[in-house]
Parts: structure tokens; sequence; C-alpha cells
């Protein structure tokens, strides 16, 4: 496990002497492990290995040699002094009106972490959206900056496909997509993880639930792709229940691919290989740290990735929302940008909700906003 569910586990613990253990992990945010048909499924997996999904390379999620260990983790993280984690003023951000843009024009827009609204091929997608105040089953945990909770799932037009890449708090916020649930038509989520759907209420019939390399057609022209990522999943105890994934979403138009959170490894070549480069690449770059290299780039790794998926344009993600890593909150963007120098792709830095078009890269020329706070 890395410092973030040790974070978390604790966290958790804190909870269960609060409230009571066993109605705490029952709340349903929880979640239930897969069970049944799913679980039959699961079991077939190749990926699906001595009761745990696997990474196609064996890694440590903690490292043995990182000094680290849970209690100490723990204690560092509610002890230690955070300053220099979080902005001391809020995030800058521009709020695009999403239920007036013209669904024919292809773009993105950031919602900070890992949260994107996508337009691609006349369809809406919304990408691992947290609207709330903590990604965290407690309040105390994993706070979101001030200033980057610009939106809500009321602002959200109809989404045409929500998609998950995998179960953790950060990806996955309960509360988020119950807010969602009447404006969602389909779901897109690796295995295991649409039990959580099932039992928060959404309708089976819309959830595509698939293993890494399968192409999910919604239709003749569009396509979503369950790809490899090198992570881990679980949201209480129980490690690996449910498979994570990235994305790659296809149209006659363009090609856009979503890595999840993952470490780099030689998936990235094959993925860039098997598509053919991609016109955007939303690109995990924060939350980083030597003791879980395996399993979150460096933003050196995630220069690199995103030269393997040979994509032309670079959107980071997994920054300017959360505290989960022990490098100042600027960080991330400061290294990528240096690391993106003489690259072929071109580096995106959008404010929080500035509207990315992707047909026209040259046309964009964001300034360097984390600059410009404290």
């Amino acid at each position: 496990m890395n410092r973030r569910n040790f974070i978390i586990g604790g966290a958790a613990a804190v909870g269960l002497a609060a409230v009571g253990g066993i109605s705490f992990i029952h709340r349903p945010e929880f979640g239930r492990l897969p069970q049944g048909e799913r679980l039959a499924r699961i079991q077939a997996s190749p990926h699906y290995i001595n009761g745990q999904f696997q990474n196609l390379v064996p890694v440590q999620v903690m490292r043995e040699d990182s000094g680290e260990n849970r209690f100490v983790a723990t204690a560092k993280f509610l002890l230690g002094d955070k300053s220099a984690l979080s902005p001391q003023e809020p995030m800058l951000s521009h709020k695009t009106d999403l239920k007036s843009l013209d669904i024919s024009q292809d773009l993105v827009v950031w919602m900070g972490h890992s949260t994107f609204f996508l337009q691609l091929g006349g369809k809406r997608i919304l990408i691992d959206p947290v609207f709330s105040s903590y990604a965290s089953p407690v309040f105390f945990i994993n706070k979101a900056f001030p200033g980057s909770n610009i939106y809500t799932a009321e602002d959200m037009p109809e989404i045409d496909v929500l998609a998950i890449s995998h179960d953790h708090w950060d990806h996955l916020d309960y509360p988020t997509v119950m807010a969602l649930k009447s404006k969602v038509k389909n779901i897109v989520c690796p295995l295991g993880v649409g039990e959580y759907f099932e039992q928060w209420g959404f309708n089976p019939q819309i959830l595509h639930e698939e293993d890494w390399d399968t192409e999910i057609k919604l239709e003749k022209d569009f396509s979503i792709n369950i790809v490899s990522s090198q992570h881990f999943s679980g949201r209480f105890l129980t490690p690996n229940p449910t498979l994570w994934c990235g994305f790659a979403f296809i149209t006659p138009g363009h090609k856009v691919y979503y890595s999840g959170d993952g470490g780099y490894g030689a998936h990235f070549k094959i993925i860039g290989d098997q598509f053919g480069g991609f016109d955007l690449m939303l690109g995990e770059n924060g939350q980083y740290n030597m003791a879980w290299h395996d399993i979150h780039m460096l933003p050196e790794e995630t220069a690199q990735a995103a030269e393997d998926v040979g994509a032309r344009m670079l959107l980071p993600a997994h920054g300017g929302k959360f505290a989960l890593a022990w490098h100042p909150w600027q960080e991330p963007y400061q290294e990528l940008t240096r690391h993106s120098q003489g690259k072929k792709y071109k580096l995106l830095t959008p404010e929080i909700g500035e509207t990315v078009y992707i047909d026209d890269p040259q046309a964009h020329n964001f300034s360097p906003w984390w600059e410009q706070m404290k």
C-alpha cells in the first residue's frame, strides 16, 4: 500500500473508533466486493491471480527500502508541516458554461485533479469526477484546495459516458456519482468497478465493464478502449479487488488517451503503437514519491510517456486540487514544464475550467498560472 492509502486507513481507524466499527464500514460509499456473475468474470481474467488483480509486471506499491511504514507515514501526514503542499490562496480558475458548448466541437475542460469533461465525436464524456470537498471517507483528510471546486453536478449537461478508471476515493466519489445519477446514459469502467454502481442503484444495463485490451463500441464511429495501467485498487482493507485502467477514446476525427493513475512502464509504448498515436494525452502528473514510484509517475516520466504514446498534446492530470504527497503543490507543473522542453508534443496547462480545443493546439498559449499563486 502507498502512503495515500496508509493515510486513508489511519483516518478510517479514527472514524471506526468515533462512530463504531460495524456502522462505519457499512456506509454505502465503501461499496461492496464483487460477487456472483461479476466475480466469476473477474476470476476468469488472466490478470486476476491468487485472489487479486495483478499488474503486467510485478511492482511494489510501497517500496520495502523506502524507510516508511504505515504508522510513520500516517503520523507524518497528520502531524507534519504541510504548509507547502497546498496553495495559500484560492486556485485560479475560469468557469466555462458546459451546457452552452457546441456539441460538434471536440474539446476538453480540466476540472482539477483527474476530472475532465470531454466532448468527442458529438458525445459528452465525464472522466473520474470528484466534486466533493474531501477525497476520503472522513471529513478531515484530503481536503480540496480553496477555489478548486468550481463545478457541481448541477453544472453538468447530460453525460453520454461516465468513465471511471479505478475505485480509489480521489477518482470514484460516491456523493458526486450519486448527484449525477439522473444525467448518466452509460458507464464505462474496468472489471469489478461495476459492483459499486449496482449497489448504489444504477441500472446494470448502462454498465460497460471490461478487462484490459477490450474495445467498447457504443456506436459505429465511437469506441472506448480499456487499456492497461500500472497501479492498484481498493477502498478499504481488501487489496486489488477490482481492476484499474486507462482509456483510449476513438472517433474518426480524433483520438484521446487518458492514462489513469499509474507508474511508468513499457505499456505506454505498446498503447501508442496499438492506436497509432493520439491527438491528446491526459496524463498523470502529481502525488508522486520515491516510496511509491512504481505506481505513480515522476514528471520526467510523464513527459516520456507522452512521447511513448505518440501524443500531439499533453494535458497534465492528478494535481491542482488535493495534497496526497509531500512535494510542493506547484512542483509537478514546474518540473513537467522543464522536462517538456524540446519534446514533440505541445504541453497544455489551462486553469481549472478553461476550454482546450483539440483541433487547434497551436491556438493555446496558456500562462504558467501556478507561478502567479502563493
